[in-house]
């Protein structure tokens, strides 16, 4: 395995500048305009994108970038996978839940990754083997089960391929288990790392392993759980099939459920 702490300081110092960058356009009504896919993008997330792009080339100049915004392309195995902002709608909206993400994908695995909140300076990160921290504090998944007390957030939108939100909701009249979409699922999964939700399950697929490479390692790091969404691995170097993050107790129960909506089950 590969020596990651040169690798995850480096990240953390760019999770820094990206939360410098983010503050200092937020509430500021920042120039944004629509993709062709629909979703919102601001000139902060362009900002960070290409800070990301600058500073590996600087650093690792072998490694390629897959951001969402910009990429920065190479024959090689080692990729840093960038959100700039996860939550571009709520950050044009002057709602402080987005958040930088940014892993260190070898041959297809997250082995580094930071999330970092910049309106509550909570950096969460982890390297494979080495455990989960958030601000140097180690970070453990939540034990229970699908009770009542229990969290679930969930992202989806009207033209994404799977709709999770049918079997959720089926699962939430059954469980009693409160369903949350406060509109960042990246940030979402740190917050099952950090024990405040059982699970956060995505919905996203074309371009949408930005949204997870990251969770991934440091999800797993806090004893939890990364599938797609039929409870199977996959890579974070390429399109994803949605995502299951959980504290691992309630994973395959909530494979099941999303088994029997035909829109998944069809599919896996």
């Amino acid at each position: 395995m590969e020596d990651t702490t040169h690798y995850l300081e480096f990240a953390k110092k760019l999770a820094y500048e990206a939360g410098d960058i983010m503050k200092k356009y937020f509430g500021k009504d920042p120039e944004f305009n629509f993709k062709e896919d629909d979703m919102i993008v601001t000139i902060a997330d362009k900002e960070v994108n290409s800070m990301v792009i600058k500073r590996v080339q600087t650093a690792y100049p072998t490694h390629a970038v897959d951001g969402e915004e910009e990429s920065h392309a190479k024959e090689t195995d080692h990729v840093w996978v960038c959100d700039p902002i996860d939550g571009t709608n709520p950050f044009a909206m002057e709602l402080p839940v987005s958040v930088f993400s940014l892993a260190l994908v070898v041959d297809g695995v997250s082995i580094v990754g930071v999330i970092y909140d910049p309106f509550c300076e909570k950096l969460y990160y982890a390297a494979a083997g080495a455990g989960a921290y958030m601000n140097q504090v180690p970070l453990t998944v939540s034990q229970d089960g699908l009770v009542a007390s229990s969290r679930i957030n969930f992202d989806w939108w009207s033209s994404a391929d799977y709709d999770v939100l049918t079997p959720l909701s089926k699962l939430s009249r059954e469980k009693g288990v409160y369903l949350l979409s406060p509109g960042s699922t990246t940030h979402m999964a740190a917050l099952v790392a950090e024990g405040q939700f059982v699970a956060s399950v995505f919905a996203g697929t074309k371009g949408k392993n930005v949204d997870i490479a990251a969770a991934k390692v440091i999800v797993e790091e806090a004893g939890g759980r990364v599938t797609d969404l039929f409870g199977h691995e996959q890579r974070y170097d390429e399109d994803i099939k949605g995502a299951i993050v959980s504290n691992g107790i309630v994973h395959d129960e909530i494979v099941s459920y999303l088994a029997n909506e035909p829109s998944i089950g069809v599919q896996s």
